[in-house]
């Protein structure tokens, strides 16, 4: 019968589930993440979650190299495995933090274009839809829109409200025509 050293278990076993549970953590995020973060606390803007999760994982690594590469047991094995541990954490604050940055903001809301000019890309009937452009973030985005007036393609309008997925709008004003004079 082949007899396992109770440490070897304890640092198998440790990084195990350091390695899977960090790793679900990266693939599912904030599933594992959610258990810890209800308390508020976090490390430099990065989740105490990954990097208890990295120290686990590294540890148990750090301890099996020990005991089976370097022949060493006990409590040398220990600080071995908290050496690990500690760059375990270190590294997983750093790639989380690094993951974080690069995470977008919100993204914008339709009421967040109340007020901004668009370029009718699509006539729009009065009280039907037709096609608006509007810059916003950096790219151009298509939206339908609707109005209670005709409105021709290639028209300038502001955006007066949201209906639906879609925007409310009202030619602009032109500079220089007052009413009855056309255009």
């Amino acid at each position: 019968m082949i007899t396992i050293p109770v440490e070897d278990w304890v640092f198998a076993v440790a990084a195990l589930v350091g390695g899977v549970l960090l790793l679900v953590t990266v693939v599912f995020d904030d599933i594992i993440g959610g258990l810890l973060d209800g308390f508020g606390f976090d490390v430099g803007g990065t989740s105490i979650t990954p990097i208890l999760l990295g120290f686990i994982g590294m540890f148990g690594a750090g301890g099996l190299f020990a005991t089976q590469v370097l022949d060493l047991h006990g409590a040398a094995a220990a600080i071995i495995g908290v050496v690990s541990g500690v760059g375990g954490a270190a590294l997983a604050a750093v790639l989380f933090r690094t993951l974080r940055k690069t995470e977008s903001d919100e993204p914008f809301k339709l009421a967040d274009l109340v007020g901004d000019s668009a370029y009718v890309s699509v006539g729009i009937p009065a009280n039907r839809y037709g096609s608006v452009l509007v810059k916003a973030e950096g790219q151009t985005h298509e939206f339908s829109a609707t109005s209670d007036q005709d409105i021709a393609a290639g028209r300038t309008v502001t955006i007066t409200g949201v209906a639906g997925t879609g925007v409310i709008v009202h030619e602009a004003a032109t500079a220089g025509t007052t009413e009855g004079e056309a255009s």
